[in-house]
């Protein structure tokens, strides 16, 4: 689905964000990007539809170069869901009609009631203003919001961490339900070693813009010998560590 290839990032004031970054993510799958503060994760998200931009040739979806795509259409394709759910002022309808209507088409009223029903929010909610909705009805109406695009692949900047525990496992289980039950692939940048061990197939760790270590995430969570991956599962700070490229037990 996502083909990332020798993806380096630099900055206009010529910083090196991502160094030399290579994975592919396969379809219907949850790839968890773990890794310190300021290790790139939400700068490589950003890169996967073209919010930061990519050179041309590193990043491809679907075996298309992203860097040829309409950004209009690639964000449609590839959606994206905040740590905050950003969501525009007025109601609920408003902005689960906002990505069709760049496109000149208006969604129905039936058709915004079973987008919200894909999300498991009620219909009464329609006309709410936004500014009364929970946290996490506001989480899943930007999910919502996301889905009228009809993408084929989500990315979710840290979309739990403003959330209290009980709304997290909504939304945890809310990404099991849309892959089982629409196909969707989603990339997931999080902190949280248990939630990734709850929600995801595979696991990225960056460490300073490069990939320090990359496969199946209970193996590389639970094997012992992945040093690195341990000691930041525990707390540590691995930031300060030297990191071997591609990690020595990257499994792509």
């Amino acid at each position: 689905m996502l083909d990332v290839r020798h993806l380096t990032y630099t900055t206009v004031d010529g910083t090196t964000l991502l160094k030399d970054i290579s994975f592919q993510v396969a379809p219907k799958a949850i790839v968890t990007l773990m890794g310190p503060s300021g290790s790139g994760k939400s700068t490589l998200l950003r890169t996967l539809n073209r919010l930061n931009e990519p050179a041309p040739g590193t990043v491809w979806l679907k075996e298309r170069d992203i860097t040829t795509i309409p950004v209009v259409e690639l964000r449609r394709a590839v959606g994206m869901v905040f740590q905050s759910a950003a969501l525009f002022d007025g109601t609920v309808a408003d902005n689960v009609r906002y990505g069709p209507a760049l496109l000149k088409q208006r969604l129905s009223d039936a058709e915004c009631v079973a987008l919200l029903a894909q999300v498991g929010l009620p219909a009464e909610l329609l006309e709410r203003n936004i500014g009364l909705v929970s946290g996490g009805q506001a989480q899943r109406v930007a999910f919502a919001r996301a889905l009228a695009n009809q993408p084929s692949v989500l990315l979710l900047d840290e979309p739990t961490s403003a959330l209290d525990p009980a709304a997290t496992l909504m939304i945890e289980q809310l990404v099991r339900d849309l892959r089982d039950r629409l196909g969707l692939t989603f990339v997931w940048v999080t902190h949280n070693v248990a939630q990734a061990r709850r929600v995801s197939d595979r696991t990225l760790l960056l460490v300073n813009g490069i990939v320090a270590d990359w496969g199946d995430t209970g193996h590389l969570l639970d094997d012992t010998h992945h040093d690195l991956v341990q000691r930041f599962a525990l707390g540590e700070d691995v930031s300060q560590l030297p990191v071997q490229p591609g990690g020595p037990h990257a499994n792509p």
